[in-house]
């Protein structure tokens, strides 16, 4: 018999109609929204190639936000894995692409 241990977990879960368990960490919509707008502004800087990849990721929050939707996550989680990609390791565009990914729980 295995035991799995389980420990320091925080903050309040939310289990979805497909049986998903999602932890929220307190980032609303609007805060993840800035983000990657400074995402978009950050890549223009550093990496313009991936400037399109970012865009992605801001029309999919901005469409989710304006007509009450869900983001369609698999298409951010593409988007953000493809910056992680090209960006340099340490930069501005990386850190603020693994923060939207956890904000969203990618």
């Amino acid at each position: 018999m295995t035991t799995y241990n389980i420990n320091n977990v925080n903050g309040p879960s939310n289990i979805g109609p497909d049986g998903r368990i999602e932890i929220n960490n307190g980032t609303d919509a609007a805060a993840v929204l800035h983000l990657a707008g400074q995402l978009v502004d950050r890549l223009r800087l550093e990496s313009p190639a991936l400037v399109p990849q970012a865009e992605i990721v801001q029309g999919e929050l901005a469409r989710a936000g304006q007509g009450g939707q869900s983001p369609d996550r698999g298409r951010i989680r593409s988007a953000l894995e493809t910056i992680g990609i090209g960006v340099a390791t340490g930069s501005g565009g990386l850190a603020l692409a693994q923060e939207i990914g956890r904000a969203l729980g990618l």
